[in-house]
């Protein structure tokens, strides 16, 4: 059996909205595009900021993607394209996920540029489902925010790797929206990065 493991970059009042970049999503004039990076450029100056990395070590695990149609375009217009070759974990990274499966819940997309990416339709839950209990590892859901709620609201969601940053932004997309389905979870881990990011990661709740 397979696990569907989603992995996000938060703020403390929960936005996920484009942590990466400033046009990775500009949904709703969202103005903040990029602030993951702006504070992990803040952070790489402190003198002790030689912190571990837990997305290298997650990424080992990944054995397939599932993704939302605007991340998998994000995805695969950059890990898609960029060079298998590059030195760290860039290159190493590039080439998993240009190897592995990449599943896309999309109902507007038709072709899908990125090797080895299937679309799943029209109905999503029960491709997942399938999917789910298939052998295998972990399959990593990045973005996606509809997509998540949509596996939720169906309890598909066997774990949540969460990266809190210090930072309040009042405005954007937020992973745990308004309506989202209930989901009782049970903290699995928890440490905190000298940056002051921290990393909590939640499991299914186990009924007594």
């Amino acid at each position: 059996m397979s696990s569907i493991v989603v992995q996000a970059f938060v703020t403390l009042d929960g936005v996920s909205q484009a942590p990466g970049g400033s046009d990775e999503d500009l949904d709703g004039g969202f103005p903040y595009g990029g602030w993951q990076m702006d504070f992990d450029r803040a952070a790489s100056e402190r003198a002790d900021a030689a912190e571990e990395n837990p997305v290298a070590e997650w990424e080992e695990r990944t054995e397939a993607l599932l993704l939302g149609r605007t991340t998998y375009e994000l995805f695969a217009s950059s890990w898609g394209v960029w060079d298998e070759s590059a030195p760290g974990f860039q290159g190493e990274l590039t080439r998993r996920y240009n190897r592995i499966p990449k599943y896309v819940a999309s109902h507007t997309l038709t072709e899908l540029p990125w090797k080895n990416s299937r679309l799943l339709r029209p109905d999503v839950p029960t491709a997942v489902a399938e999917l789910r209990e298939q052998p295998g590892g972990e399959i990593r859901v990045w973005g996606s925010t509809q997509l998540i709620r949509t596996l939720a609201e169906h309890d598909l969601v066997d774990e949540y790797r969460l990266m809190v940053y210090p930072l309040v932004l009042g405005t954007g997309k937020r992973l745990f929206s308004d309506g989202f389905p209930v989901s009782r979870l049970a903290l699995a881990e928890s440490r905190a990065l000298p940056s002051g990011v921290l990393v909590n990661v939640y499991r299914r709740a186990v009924e007594a």
